[in-house]
């Protein structure tokens, strides 16, 4: 078994007509023991910006503090938003440094650019090898079936609602097949002029 898949994680990004949405399953477990129902696995790292993390949680938690705090860093000597090709090439940048004893996590971004809100959506594995994409990202324990899902359900430009509807199905049908993610999941629709959380139930065995 891979150290990836220790703690167990699902997590989706898709692009739709202006707008984005990043979701993930809520499970924290060790193997087949469930500890927690409510973990976070997606963090904001901007207005527009977020980046989910599947992997192992001590890791996923340590990255993500290191992450706000460069980005915070940034946005004040920078005196701008970042973007998400460069917050992308900041997560590249990180993994690649940490290469012989790496963070075991899978990053997936999704956001909006903020001068454009041109949709971006990218995923980088485990040494920060960037992947940029115009459809959808997976990563986590059930990447087989969140890519089967994906391909049957997604269509180009679709609109917010829509794209709500076809992450949160793809999630949903996709965890129900894998027995180390699971117990519901989170989902951040982005759009230009709002950003709308909603909390999904699952199946909870």
């Amino acid at each position: 078994m891979s150290i990836l898949e220790y703690n167990g994680a699902s997590v989706v990004a898709m692009k739709g007509k202006n707008c984005v949405a990043i979701a993930a399953d809520k499970r924290l477990g060790i193997r087949f023991q469930t500890v927690s129902c409510d973990f976070q696995k997606i963090f904001p790292m901007g207005k527009k910006l977020f980046i989910g993390l599947p992997g192992l949680a001590t890791d996923v938690q340590t990255f993500a503090n290191e992450l706000k705090f460069h980005t915070n860093l940034y946005n004040l000597s920078e005196n701008r938003e970042l973007s998400p090709k460069t917050f992308l090439s900041m997560v590249s940048n990180f993994l690649y440094q940490r290469r012989f004893g790496p963070y075991f996590i899978e990053p997936v971004i999704a956001g909006l650019d903020p001068k454009t809100d041109e949709p971006f959506i990218a995923s980088t594995d485990l040494i920060g090898c960037p992947m940029i994409t115009n459809d959808f990202v997976v990563a986590g324990t059930c990447l087989e079936q969140l890519y089967g899902m994906c391909e049957t359900l997604y269509k180009p430009d679709m609109q917010p609602e829509e794209l709500f509807e076809c992450i949160s199905q793809s999630l949903l049908n996709a965890q129900d097949r894998d027995a180390y993610s699971g117990w519901g999941g989170v989902v951040y629709v982005i759009e230009p002029n709002k950003i709308t959380k909603r909390e999904l139930k699952a199946r909870q065995d």
